[in-house]
């Protein structure tokens, strides 16, 4: 007898979300007549970090939320929010009612810098201020940003970087056109910050920019970028390197600019670009930071950089490291905490001894670590979900574990009473939908109309959701 093949996803950022679209658009496994989608996230809305990882000045690219519309309003496809997987809802409650689960929880805590002085006050993860200036409902209202901290740093030469130092260099006036509320705009109003020095311990060949976020940074009149010539240096790798990849070389190209051109005399901030500079310690006094330490760096020929033992000492008053990303574990699953991925095999979730586990799967930055762009992301659930199909026609409809309980519900209604007894209210797409339309009036009722104006906070998200929610 025929039935309809029940998939759980969790996580409703892009990984996620062109899984859904995949599974959804794909031909089924023989005893399938039809397929329902449930896409879970911990956070009330969908998105993911184009919702909370992109900075709001960005609004270009988030134009991927559109094509990611389209795909959660797939009649197959539901989404349920403010539910976290793996704390309210274990990963064996979650397969106990479906044919199989696809882990698509991305990656949202900063990487390891292990350097001195890194746990000094002042001392801040990238990703924790970037979900500060998205207004991530868990993030804290505020942000310290010291009156002496008219100097800062920020590690890393990739475009969470420029993010960051970009942030941090414009004016509180010029963001009031993003989507920020109120206590973001109040935050940036107080940052001190005149001199952004952005350090990586490579030239810049190796800079991980994409060219057209390394040109914005200097549209705003506000804002001059400049290019230190020490470090900027290309060895034989490098040179090759840049021959082969047009779009390191456009990289280049902006940055050689920058280099060549006239300082802007009338900036209120500049950005500092340093090359062959390798951060090797966070200086401190009182238990706060007061510099930064560098070791000058060479190429080697390859590419690569080694120390050269000469050192040089930075006077900020606060350092962001955004040296990248990593996953969490997730309780109920194994996890390579090496890689800070799950492990997995093409897709297929392995456990401790190598083996497949049966109906568990993963895609995204925690398959795979936090590197590549969309293309990889699309490749890479097309990858998982391949896989998926080929177990499930393999394993037979028949000998599907879990499905079709006692009492005939399966998939997100089984889920209902374990939801109800442990009071969770979880938000659906009719909810954001509702949700989407508040932020939008919100938006063009401001003292400063814009686009939309962001919800900050958790509660006030559910609470605005709560009319249309089915749960």
């Amino acid at each position: 007898m025929s039935r309809t093949l029940r998939i759980a996803i969790v996580g409703a950022g892009p990984a996620g979300t062109y899984a859904a679209d995949i599974v959804t658009s794909s031909e089924l496994p023989a005893g399938y007549d039809g397929i329902a989608v449930d896409v879970f996230d911990a956070d009330p809305t969908p998105f993911g970090l184009i919702r909370y990882g992109v900075a709001p000045d960005h609004p270009r690219i988030k134009e991927i939320v559109k094509a990611l519309n389209r795909v959660m309003s797939k009649p197959e496809i539901s989404f349920h929010g403010n539910l976290r997987i793996g704390r309210d809802v274990s990963i064996d409650e979650l397969r106990a009612h479906y044919d199989a689960i696809v882990m698509a929880t991305g990656a949202r805590k900063d990487a390891d810098l292990n350097i001195p002085g890194v746990e000094l006050e002042g001392s801040f993860g990238a990703a924790d201020f970037v979900s500060w200036y998205d207004a991530h409902p868990d993030a804290p209202q505020e942000w310290e940003f010291r009156p002496e901290a008219t100097s800062v740093a920020v590690l890393g030469m990739g475009n969470v970087a420029l993010d960051v130092a970009r942030v941090l260099a414009k004016t509180a006036e010029e963001m009031l056109v993003t989507e920020i509320p109120d206590h973001v705009h109040e935050g940036l109003a107080a940052n001190p910050a005149v001199d952004v020095h952005v350090f990586g311990r490579r030239g810049p060949a190796q800079a991980k920019f994409s060219p057209m976020e390394l040109r914005e940074l200097a549209h705003s009149p506000n804002v001059d970028v400049i290019v230190h010539p020490e470090g900027f240096e290309f060895d034989e790798g490098s040179e090759e390197y840049v021959r082969q990849n047009k779009s390191q070389r456009l990289v280049v190209n902006v940055l050689t600019t920058y280099l060549a051109k006239d300082p802007k005399p009338d900036a209120a901030c500049r950005i500092h670009l340093h090359f062959g500079a390798a951060p090797t310690e966070i200086l401190g006094e009182d238990g706060r930071v007061t510099g930064l330490r560098t070791e000058v760096s060479e190429l080697d020929g390859t590419g690569n950089a080694r120390g050269t033992g000469e050192f040089v000492d930075w006077e900020v008053g606060a350092v962001y490291r955004a040296i990248g990303y990593k996953s969490d574990p997730i309780e109920g699953l194994p996890f390579d905490f090496g890689r800070n991925v799950i492990p997995n095999d093409g897709g297929r979730v392995l456990d401790e001894s190598g083996e497949a586990v049966p109906g568990a799967y993963v895609t995204g930055w925690v398959k795979r670590g936090p590197i590549g762009l969309i293309g990889h992301t699309k490749s890479d659930a097309q990858q998982t979900i391949t896989h998926l199909l080929e177990d499930l026609a393999a394993r037979g409809v028949e000998s599907a574990d879990g499905i079709e309980s006692a009492d005939g519900t399966d998939g997100f209604e089984g889920l209902r009473p374990l939801l109800d007894e442990r009071g969770i209210t979880t938000t659906d797409w009719d909810g954001w939908v509702a949700l989407d339309e508040h932020e939008r009036t919100l938006g063009e009722t401001d003292a400063h109309p814009r686009e939309r104006v962001k919800v900050a906070t958790r509660e006030e998200m559910v609470r605005v959701a709560a009319g249309a929610l089915t749960h």
